[in-house]
C-alpha cells in the first residue's frame, strides 16, 4: 500500500510542470489574445498532427496529459491529440534504453508510432474538420469545469489554481488505478497476453490504455523477454497514452467525444498490431 501512494505521488509531481504551462497558456488565450490572433491559431490548426506526433514521441506522457487540457478547450484538434497519443512512449523508452535495445529498433519503434499518430490524426481531422475551430467561449468551458473562478485572479494565479484541482483529481485516480493493479497482480496480467491468439490483440491494446506507467512497462517487459511479438506490443505502445485519457475525461465534458476518441486509439492499436505481425 506504501508503494502504491509513493508511485502515485510521484507520477502526479511529474506532471505538474505540463499541467502549470498548459494553463497558463490557456488562459493568456483567454485573456489576452484577440480575435485576429484566436483566428490565426484556428486556421494553423492544420498542421497539429506533426507537431503532435514529433511532440508525443519525446520520453515523457506529459505531452499528452497537455494535449488533453489543450483539446478540451480547443486550442488543438482531435486529430492533434489522437496523434499525441499514438506517438507516446511512456515508460517504453527509458526501459529499453536501460535493457540496451538496439538503437535501430529502438528507432523504428519511435518512427513507427510517430507516423502512425500522424496520419490517423490527420484522417480523423479530415473527417471532423468542421468542427475544429477556436473560440473564447470553449476556453472559458475549462474554467467553468473547475469552478476556479478565473475572471477574479490573474493569469498565474488562476493557473496555479487550475493546476492544483487537476493534480489532487490525478493523485486520487493514481492510488486507485495502483491499488487496483496491485490486488490484480501484474504476473496475472503478463499471463493473459502470454496466449497467442487474435484476441491478445485486444487484450495488449487494452493493458496499454491503462492510465498509469504499469501498462506500457507490462508490455514492454514482455516483448524484451520474448513472451510477445512485435505486432502485440505495438498494439499496447500504441495506446499507452499515460494519464492523458484520464485527464481527457476529467476535462472534457463531452463524453459521447470521449468514448470516440479512446475507441479509435485501441482499435488503431489492434489494427495496426495485426498488420505488423502479418507483414513482418
Amino acid at each position: 500500500m506504501l508503494d502504491c501512494l509513493q508511485d502515485a505521488l510521484i507520477d502526479t509531481i511529474k506532471l505538474i510542470p505540463y499541467l502549470l504551462i498548459t494553463f497558463i497558456v490557456l488562459e493568456f488565450i483567454e485573456h489576452k489574445l484577440t480575435k485576429k490572433n484566436q483566428k490565426a491559431l484556428s486556421e494553423n490548426q492544420k498542421y497539429g498532427p506533426i507537431v503532435g506526433g514529433l511532440l508525443g514521441a519525446l520520453p515523457q506522457c506529459g505531452f499528452s496529459s497537455m494535449a488533453s487540457n489543450l483539446f478540451s478547450a480547443r486550442v488543438i484538434t482531435m486529430g492533434t491529440l489522437i496523434a499525441v497519443f499514438l506517438s507516446t512512449s511512456d515508460e517504453m523508452l527509458p526501459i529499453m534504453l536501460s535493457e540496451r535495445v538496439d538503437i535501430t529498433i529502438l528507432l523504428r519503434i519511435i518512427i513507427f508510432k510517430i507516423i502512425a499518430g500522424i496520419i490517423v490524426g490527420f484522417t480523423i481531422d479530415l473527417i471532423f474538420r468542421k468542427n475544429q475551430k477556436i473560440t473564447e467561449s470553449q476556453i472559458h468551458d475549462v474554467c467553468e469545469h473547475d469552478h476556479c473562478s478565473c475572471n477574479k485572479h490573474n493569469i498565474i494565479t488562476s493557473s496555479i489554481i487550475h493546476t492544483l484541482n487537476i493534480t489532487l483529481f490525478i493523485l486520487i485516480a493514481n492510488v486507485l488505478i495502483n491499488i487496483i493493479i496491485f490486488k490484480i497482480g501484474e504476473e496475472n496480467v503478463s499471463n493473459l497476453l502470454l496466449h497467442k491468439n487474435i484476441f491478445t490483440y485486444f487484450l495488449a491494446s487494452l493493458v496499454g490504455l491503462i492510465p498509469n506507467c504499469a501498462g506500457s512497462v507490462i508490455i514492454t517487459e514482455l516483448y524484451l523477454s520474448n513472451m510477445i511479438s512485435v505486432g502485440m506490443m505495438l498494439a499496447g505502445l500504441l495506446t499507452g497514452s499515460g494519464l492523458g485519457i484520464l485527464l481527457l475525461f476529467k476535462t472534457n465534458k463531452n463524453m459521447k467525444e470521449n468514448i470516440m476518441i479512446t475507441s479509435i486509439i485501441y482499435f488503431t492499436g489492434i489494427i495496426l498490431g495485426i498488420i505488423v505481425d502479418i507483414l513482418i
